[in-house]
């Protein structure tokens, strides 16, 4: 890993840390049968939640971003693994700004993972026999998990993400930057990190306000969780 560049040594940080989370020989909680059930039924909820976001042809977008690269269901352990190969030439490729999204990316993935092996823990010590996830079942799992400063630094990571790259947007040369490097970063092993950036930033192209997007979903998930810890029956209404 590249040294004396701080941008570099924290997005390093953060692979090692999303790469042991996910390793089940380090972390057998990987291994726990709540935990595909929990992220699929996390997903579909999401969708719900982000259900007139999809219905907005100028949020749509943007809304299937977060979905599938930031905030879902999706295998991103080939992204990274291709990205801790190559993180001494990352910062020759990619502007500090883009840097610091992608490297929010991973530690929003390293948290997210590592609330979802508790929370599959604690299903399987609250509910061994279920096979189903529901409302008040995922509360249940949810308040004895707690961390409430972790889940909140959650949501501070889904903002960062969104506006980092709305931010992106509006930089000059970020644009013909990406489509320049389109060769190089396929060449060097970052086709997938490549994909993930040129998706967001299509994506935020077509918003017209990609801040105030963001300010949505980030109203939206805290009040989300703020109803999860006071047991409201109805927390994603």
């Amino acid at each position: 890993m590249a040294r004396g560049n701080p941008l570099i040594e924290r997005l390093g940080r953060r692979l090692a840390c999303h790469q042991a989370l996910h390793d089940p020989e380090r972390e057998p909680r990987n291994r726990l049968r709540w935990l595909p059930i929990l992220r699929s039924w996390q997903t579909k909820r999401l969708e719900n939640s982000f259900e007139h976001f999809l219905y907005d042809p100028q949020r749509r977008a943007a809304a299937l971003f977060f979905l599938t690269d930031v905030y879902g269901d999706r295998d991103f352990s080939r992204r990274d693994a291709n990205i801790a190969k190559v993180v001494p030439m990352m910062q020759r490729l990619l502007p500090a700004a883009v840097l610091g999204t992608v490297a929010g990316g991973i530690e929003l993935g390293a948290v997210t993972h590592a609330l979802d092996l508790r929370m599959a823990e604690a299903l399987q010590r609250i509910a061994p026999t279920r096979k189903r996830l529901d409302a008040e079942l995922y509360g249940k799992a949810y308040r004895q998990v707690g961390h409430p400063r972790l889940r909140v630094h959650q949501i501070d990571l889904i903002s960062g993400v969104g506006v980092g790259l709305a931010k992106a947007v509006r930089t000059p040369g970020v644009s013909m930057l990406l489509r320049l490097s389109r060769g190089p970063a396929k060449a060097s092993g970052l086709g997938e990190l490549q994909g993930f950036l040129e998706r967001g930033f299509a994506a935020f192209s077509a918003l017209g306000d990609g801040k105030a997007f963001v300010a949505d979903i980030e109203e939206s998930e805290r009040v989300v969780a703020e109803r999860l810890f006071e047991g409201d029956p109805d927390p994603f209404r």
